[in-house]
């Protein structure tokens, strides 16, 4: 019984601003054309084997692309970029290479692999680093036809036996891996809106404070740890600066998240900026029983967790804002 050749692609959303929820439903666009869809939030891409979605829609690989692509923007008005080929390595190698509104679909037969995969230089192979490509191009190897050219033993000699063989077999367009389906890992985001945009540092970091005690209080809630945190500042001109840090351990101790949420804004430098709001997205979440604290001797980590504790409680019996950091609650003066 013959197998239908794979069709695989790699699409990348170009959001105007980072946005974890629109993300989530530009994965259901993709989910509703097949169920195979590997998400990769860190760059808002996603893989997708479309092989057997395209006798199901009746489309070939560019039609299909083109429907997902045109759902996207219809649906969201989010514009995209798409490679489609028999792999994926080619996949990504060919949206790589497309610019946002286009596609790039590679066919599945030898020579237009060959067509595609032997004019790219030789560092746009995956695996082929920076480091091996001037070693390569020392040698004249300097692209991946020149790679695909070249004996494996010579090319396990320069590289490495493991190393070798991977640089030989990918220039023919040797790439076995499945696509392997995983959802966005969930984040939790949540923002504060000056009432005029603040120049006041001290304002910024009571802002950044506030969003933390809510942001730890809900996943503790939710009985979920958060990996990392995520700072977006929107300016007065609506431009906007995000940093992303991972925290030392999986957390959702507010004194942990927020110290990295400082750490986050202090190497902004806000002195002097205009300040209309600030996002604070806690993100890889996981459930909390997953999660391993280790314990520092010497310290009061132990009495500081006990004490969130029993004000978690207390918040649990009163409205929300009134239990809390006086830090974050203060009102200026």
């Amino acid at each position: 019984m013959s197998t239908s050749p794979r069709t695989l692609m790699r699409i990348y959303f170009h959001l105007s601003e980072p946005d974890p929820g629109l993300y989530e439903q530009l994965l259901d666009v993709l989910a509703d054309v097949t169920p195979q869809v590997e998400a990769h939030p860190v760059d808002f891409s996603a893989d997708a084997d479309l092989t057997g979605a395209l006798r199901y829609w009746g489309q070939d690989a560019a039609g299909l692309v083109g429907v997902i692509r045109l759902r996207a923007l219809a649906l969201h008005g989010v514009s995209t970029s798409a490679g489609a080929g028999p792999s994926r390595m080619i996949a990504a190698m060919a949206a790589a290479l497309t610019p946002a509104g286009g596609a790039t679909i590679v066919a599945n037969t030898p020579y237009d692999i060959a067509a595609f995969l032997r004019p790219q230089p030789a560092a746009a192979l995956p695996g082929i680093g920076p480091a091996a490509a001037r070693t390569l191009g020392r040698l004249g190897i300097t692209s991946v036809g020149d790679i695909a050219d070249t004996p494996l033993a010579t090319l396990q000699r320069i590289l490495g036996v493991a190393a070798g063989r991977q640089a030989h077999d990918r220039p023919l367009g040797i790439d076995d891996r499945p696509i392997v389906p995983a959802a966005a890992p969930r984040s939790l985001s949540l923002s504060h809106r000056f009432d005029h945009d603040e120049l006041d540092p001290e304002q910024h970091h009571r802002a950044v404070l506030g969003l933390t005690e809510h942001i730890g209080a809900a996943l503790r809630d939710d009985r979920q740890v958060a990996r990392g945190l995520t700072l977006t500042v929107t300016y007065a001109d609506r431009s906007q600066t995000t940093r992303t840090r991972s925290l030392t351990e999986a957390t959702a101790h507010t004194p942990a998240l927020a110290a990295t949420a400082r750490e986050l804004l202090t190497t902004l430098g806000l002195q002097r900026a205009r300040v209309r709001s600030l996002s604070l997205r806690a993100v890889r979440l996981q459930p909390s029983e997953t999660a391993v604290h280790q314990l520092i001797l010497g310290t009061d980590d132990g009495r500081a967790r006990d004490l969130e504790a029993a004000l978690d409680r207390a918040r649990s019996r009163c409205r929300s804002g009134i239990v809390g950091s006086a830090a974050a609650y203060r009102h200026a003066s």
